[in-house]
């Protein structure tokens, strides 16, 4: 049963940087060319480790950008708008 997990983890890990190296853009890859890596992949855990160590695009930073747009405003309900509640009322009375 062991086994069977270890090796299912194994083939899990293998897809995962397969297609990631599939995934990447050629130009965000580093050392090597896209298919040589694509090659290397193809060694079932070795491969895997020398992509995630030596190939694969270091991650951003988590730090903001300063020049970063601010995200747009949320958008309101109905009844957070004090003009349309105005508008309500006024069309309410009108209707009585």
């Amino acid at each position: 049963m062991a086994n069977v997990i270890v090796g299912l983890a194994l083939l899990a890990f293998w897809l995962y940087c397969l297609f990631d190296v599939i995934t990447t853009p050629a130009e965000y890859i580093r050392g090597l060319p896209k298919g040589v890596w694509v090659l290397i992949t193809a060694v079932p855990a070795i491969g895997g480790v020398l992509w995630l160590l030596a190939g694969r695009p270091p991650l951003a930073p988590a730090v903001p950008d300063e020049q970063a747009e601010e995200p747009p405003p949320a958008p309101r309900g109905p009844d957070d708008d004090p003009e349309f509640l105005r508008n309500l009322e006024r069309r309410l009375r009108d209707d009585d």
